[in-house]
């Protein structure tokens, strides 16, 4: 906004410049036309009536034979004849042509004795104007001449509109800027209260001041915390209470498939239970992941991976770890470990196996799940983060889960301020390709 101000200020100040300069034009070709038209016009009213005749070598105007005014050499001003013309017309005085030259310096000195010099004193051209000599022309006679001051441009005018642009930026400028400061720093607060706002971490009201809109602004974000807050902790308490009511039953109903006497029957029930009880799990995780309750500790992130890669070593999965040094983070393990473990079971289940390693880089650290699966459709990467999506379309749940493990890895991995990337892999002349699932954690 303050440099749309000073923006505007300049503009106007341009115009400005511009409009007195075209006025200062305009001045400078009256003042040089109107006297000059007026001694011509007076002069030759005086030699018609019998006054002094018109000499070659006295008087303001003088009558010469031809015109004196050099061809080469003198500065040509057309708008000073025509503007001379119009005014010699009102006054009933009827001319041929009209010569104008600016006189250079060195005329005034070059050939002349001191009484040429002192006659030429009007005429020389100093710092602040010069000399405009004008040729008359009467029909079918000789010509008049005359001189006419001829102000040159100067610093004088740039210096006063450049003091005037400074005085006009200082009283005004300088008041305005210090407005919109005060009336924007509210709102580059709210803007940073807005950012900072976590629905599970404490914080306080911001003080409402400002103008009555940002005022009103602020009371308005301050009651909106406050409401989101209320609905996530509704939610989070109806969350608990469906967990716990499905649990139970879950659980009773494990304990009845005891008593069943087949033992296939009984096996495939406690499979089916246990995937109900993961299930629910897994919507619960994501569905409170906005407010985690496990604080972020100091863990090493390499011995994180290390461990929840043996994990799946205890129960036979094709998975190994390549060794990387320590490397402490500030995250939150448990979620971070369900994240990696999720992109785990996922190379496990389409890609046959699984090589894990953490890589440290400038400004981040990945961990890179690698597999040796067919990939991804380059057109469905965007797609298997969405929650309840599979690319496996026959919901068998052996080859697949319910489609919310790359949801909740993802929603983990950007709750920590990280990303999640999916690349294929070109095939090679040792391997056939396979997937690259990479968490990137700034450092």
């Amino acid at each position: 906004m303050a440099l749309l101000i000073a923006l505007a200020l300049f503009v106007a100040q341009a115009i400005n410049f511009g409009l007195v300069l075209r006025d200062r034009v305009e001045f400078r070709l009256m003042q040089a036309t109107r006297p000059v038209a007026s001694r011509i016009a007076d002069a030759l009213d005086r030699e018609a009536h019998g006054g002094r005749p018109l000499v070659a070598d006295r008087g303001r105007v003088r009558r010469m034979a031809a015109d004196p005014i050099p061809p080469i050499g003198y500065e040509r001003h057309p708008e000073v004849a025509a503007e001379l013309r119009r005014q010699l017309a009102e006054q009933g005085v009827t001319v041929g042509r009209i010569d104008t030259g600016l006189r250079p310096s060195s005329d005034d000195d070059d050939g002349r004795t001191n009484d040429d010099r002192r006659r030429a004193v009007n005429r020389r051209v100093d710092r602040d104007g010069a000399t405009l000599l004008i040729a008359v022309e009467q029909p079918g006679r000789d010509w008049l001449t005359t001189t006419a001051p001829w102000p040159q441009p100067g610093p004088r005018l740039l210096l006063a509109l450049l003091s005037q642009t400074a005085i006009l930026y200082i009283i005004v400028l300088l008041p305005v800027l210090w407005i919109v400061r005060r009336l924007s720093r509210p709102l580059r607060d709210l803007r940073a209260a807005a950012e900072r706002f976590r629905p599970g971490e404490p914080g306080t009201p911001m003080p409402t001041e400002g103008p009555d809109d940002v005022a009103a602004l602020i009371t308005a974000f301050n009651a909106l915390r406050l409401r989101v807050t209320a609905m996530l902790d509704e939610k989070d308490r109806m969350l608990g209470a469906i967990g716990h009511d499905l649990r139970t039953p879950l659980a009773a109903l494990r304990v009845r498939i005891e008593s069943v006497e087949d033992d296939i029957d009984r096996a495939k029930m406690i499979e089916t239970v246990a995937e109900m009880n993961r299930t629910l799990d897994d919507i619960l995780s994501l569905a409170r992941l906005g407010r985690p309750s496990e604080p972020p500790t100091d863990v090493d992130l390499a011995a994180l991976v290390d461990a929840v890669v043996e994990d799946f070593r205890d129960i036979g999965s094709d998975v190994s770890f390549v060794e990387a040094d320590r490397l402490r983070m500030r995250l939150r393990p448990s979620l971070m470990r369900r994240a990696v473990r999720n992109l785990i079971e996922n190379a496990v289940k389409y890609g046959v196996s699984a090589e894990v390693r953490v890589e440290e880089r400038a400004r981040s650290v990945a961990i890179v799940v690698a597999d040796q699966g067919p990939g991804i459709p380059e057109h469905r990467m965007g797609d298997v983060f969405d929650a309840f999506t599979r690319l496996e379309s026959s919901r068998n749940r052996e080859t697949g889960g319910i489609g919310l493990g790359l949801a909740l890895a993802r929603a983990i991995v950007r709750e920590a301020g990280g990303e999640i990337r999916l690349v294929n892999r070109a095939p090679s002349d040792q391997a056939g390709g396979g997937l690259d699932a990479i968490i990137e954690l700034p450092r």
